[in-house]
Order: structure tokens, then sequence, then C-alpha cells
């Protein structure tokens, strides 16, 4: 009897663990393509509970956004879940997460997002120093170490002026190396990762626990490398006809278990072109 159960209890161990295991390529295969609302930042305005309601009707279900368009928050809200739309990555100012960061976990909290993300460093002009990386470290962390304390993580997304040399490498190695993993991350833009030289899908796979999410754009070939972040953005092309190659992108993200992938399209066109870009992310996965 003893032998029986042992082997009884040993199947059901590896059961378990073939579970779980099955359980965490299901996790990794699923990544939500939601949308950053900046992408129609002329159109929302103008009209939001038309745009949400036009934003739903695309596909989209998740969403990384800060203000409100004017509305008062509830209002907002109420627009938001009304459209089945949910902000999981909530924008933050730099100087506001600098000084007032239990405001930032206010408002991401109260619309129930995960992440907290920052997109720019103020600094002078096209030059990115060192003292600017050493101030958004310490920003970061500490900000950071907050928001983790409230059941949020904070990401900082980097837009190509951090690969200014810096000793043997650039400002972003330092910021990557000094930046705390418990508390400060990244939110990988492909788009300015191409725009300064770099290839996206290599960072993910060399990096798979500092990348939590991503901005998915593609950029029109021949447009000019450059680390100072000044780029048209009407360089801004339907993903998959660019050169990031969207495609190693999408393998590498789903290989390291990126959460979110938001479509972020700076264009003029970005009416025309995101459901061009949808439709392309839609047959990678078939």
């Amino acid at each position: 009897m003893r032998s029986i159960r042992s082997i009884n209890h040993f199947q059901a161990h590896r059961f378990a663990l073939l579970l779980s295991f099955c359980f965490v390529l299901a996790a990794r295969a699923q990544m939500p393509v939601g949308l950053q609302l900046y992408t129609f930042r002329d159109q929302i305005p103008k009209d939001v509970p038309g745009m949400l309601k036009k934003i739903s009707e695309m596909g989209f279900r998740y969403l990384e956004g800060g203000g409100t368009y004017k509305l008062p928050k509830e209002e907002f809200k109420n627009l938001l879940q009304q459209n089945h739309l949910q902000i999981v990555s909530y924008g933050a100012d730099f100087k506001e997460l600098q000084d007032q960061p239990e405001k930032i976990a206010e408002g991401a909290r109260f619309f129930g997002a995960t992440y907290v993300m920052c997109a720019w460093v103020p600094h002078d002009g096209t030059t990115f120093t060192f003292d600017d990386a050493k101030k958004a470290v310490a920003v970061f962390n500490k900000a950071g170490k907050l928001l983790a304390a409230k059941g949020l993580k904070l990401v900082y997304h980097a837009h190509g002026y951090e690969f200014q040399p810096y000793a043997n490498g650039t400002l972003f190695d330092y910021m990557l190396k000094n930046m705390n993993p418990a508390y400060a991350n990244f939110e990988m833009d492909v788009f300015w990762f191409r725009n300064s030289g770099q290839d996206p899908a290599a960072w993910l796979l060399n990096y798979p626990k500092r990348f939590l999410l991503l901005h998915l754009k593609d950029r029109k070939p021949g447009t000019p490398e450059n680390v100072t972040a000044q780029t048209d953005v009407e360089t801004n092309v339907v993903l998959g006809t660019g050169n990031v190659n969207i495609a190693a992108v999408m393998k590498a993200a789903k290989k390291i278990g990126i959460r979110y992938a938001f479509i972020e399209d700076e264009s003029s066109r970005s009416l025309e072109q995101v459901p061009q870009s949808l439709a392309y992310l839609k047959g990678l996965q078939k």
C-alpha cells in the first residue's frame, strides 16, 4: 500500500508541475494589445465619448493614458467602463512623480491601473547629461518604492536621448544598472530604440526582466538615426511596413512574457493606420 500511495503522490505532484508549466506557457502566449491614447491626441478632445466608442469598436480593451480631457475623473471613468475600456498603464509627469508621487498613486489606483509610466526626463535641448540621468535614477527609485508599496509598478519610457555616450557605454546603460529593478523598470518604445540605432528584439531578449511593457510603432525606411529624440512624426508607419522588424519584436516579447503592448501612432494618419496595424498583428498570431 505504501508503494502505491507513493506512486500516486508522485504522479499527482508531476501532474501539478505539468499544469503549472502549461499555465506559464499560456500566460506567455497571451499578450493583449492595447492603445496609447496619445495616438488620438488630436481627435479625442473634440469628441471624448465618440472617440472612446470608436476605440472600443476597433477592438481595444486596454489603454495607456493619464488625462481625462477636461472631464471630471468620475465621468471619464464611467465612459471608459461603458465602452469596456480599462487604463492599465497610467501616465505620470516627471516633476509630479518627483514632488507628488502619492498623487500619482492615487490617480493610478482610481482607474485600476497596474503600471505607472513616465515618458520624459526634462533636459536642456537635445543634450541629455550624466547629471540628468543621475537625477532621473534617484527620482525613479524613490517614487518607485512608494508606488510598489501601493501595488503599482513604475516604468520609464526611453526616447533615445538616453543612448548618448557615457563611460564605456551609454547613459541608458547607466540607468539600467542603477534603477532598482524592485522599484523601477522600463517600457520599451520600439520605434525610439530603432531610431537610436538599437535592435529592440535583442534588448528584450538580453534583459527579459527589465522591460515590462511595449510601445508598438514602426519607422519609415530611410529615416536618419539619431540619439536626440528629434524625428518627424510622419515617419510613423503601419506596423509591419517599416524597418523596426515588428515580427521579431513580437516573437521576443512573447518569449519573455511582456504583459501589455500598446500601439502608438503619432502620425497625422493614425485613424487610418491603427486598424491596419491591428490587422497586421492579428496576422502574426495565425
